[in-house]
């Protein structure tokens, strides 16, 4: 499996449509791929806090139209970030999209731990409330966004759904990147799954952006790494290794917490 993890910066005073060209454009690039992922808020950026209303748009608005015919140009599965979303008839929410390779929307997931403790996106945005997977031909997607990452039990959940391989857009400040890496690795380790950590780059909203998107496997190595900037990530993987390795080291089956009691 070929996956590309695009880490876009995320500017001031770039427009939101000026960025959705550019992500379309980079997301074309990445046709032979099988999975290509863009980050959290990217349209935005996530700490721009006063952006996020001006921004919001409807599930399939101008950016899912956007990346629903990049996707299908390139011809791979997209893992379109996400944006703010407006319910109309709610509040907004923090909504990743993921595409086939025909465009259709596959799933979508509403951010279910937002950041902020009582500011920014903890009181401007709605949490969502249901795990999400996709099922694409090599592996099982898990479907979490950034703050997630420091949620176990979110993971714990989508190894129960299926998953194989977790997906996780992010607008991680550089501040915590030390964080970023530490989380990606444990939550690949004990779920034995992959993990394909995908960030933004720059400054936004004054906050400068970690950046070094990573893949890791269902050991805890590292497969790739990016750097500080703006680049892809493009990475061959295994996804049968996830399987292989809960076969190998079956940790998962001592589990005793968090499971369902048995019936009587």
């Amino acid at each position: 499996m070929r996956a590309s993890l695009i880490q876009i910066a995320v500017e001031e005073g770039e427009s939101v449509e000026s960025r959705r060209r550019r992500a379309a454009a980079l997301v074309r690039e990445q046709a032979g791929a099988d999975l290509v992922v863009l980050p959290e808020l990217w349209t935005t950026g996530a700490f721009a806090y006063e952006e996020f209303g001006r921004a919001a748009e409807e599930l399939r608005g101008p950016t899912y139209r956007a990346m629903a015919e990049a996707a299908s140009d390139a011809g791979v599965w997209l893992h379109a970030g996400s944006i703010p979303e407006r319910d109309p008839g709610g509040p907004l929410y923090n909504t990743s999209l993921v595409l086939s390779p025909s465009g259709d929307l596959a799933a979508a997931y509403r951010k279910i731990h937002r950041f902020g403790f009582d500011r920014g996106e903890a009181v401007l945005m709605g949490a969502g409330e249901d795990l999400v997977t996709v099922r694409l031909p090599s592996t099982t997607l898990g479907v979490a966004t950034c703050y997630d990452l420091r949620f176990p039990e979110l993971f714990r959940g989508l190894v129960d759904a299926g998953a194989e391989t977790f997906v996780v857009p992010a607008g991680w400040p550089e501040r915590r990147r030390s964080h970023w890496t530490l989380l990606a690795r444990a939550r690949a380790v004990e779920n034995q799954a992959f993990v394909l950590a995908c960030g933004t780059a720059g400054t936004h909203a004054g906050v400068p952006q970690a950046g070094h998107s990573v893949v890791v496997d269902p050991w805890g190595e590292v497969l790739a790494r990016a750097g500080a900037g703006e680049e892809v990530l493009t990475v061959e993987f295994d996804p049968g290794k996830a399987a292989a390795t809960r076969e190998q080291f079956p940790a998962l089956k001592d589990r005793v917490l968090g499971l369902a009691p048995p019936r009587r």
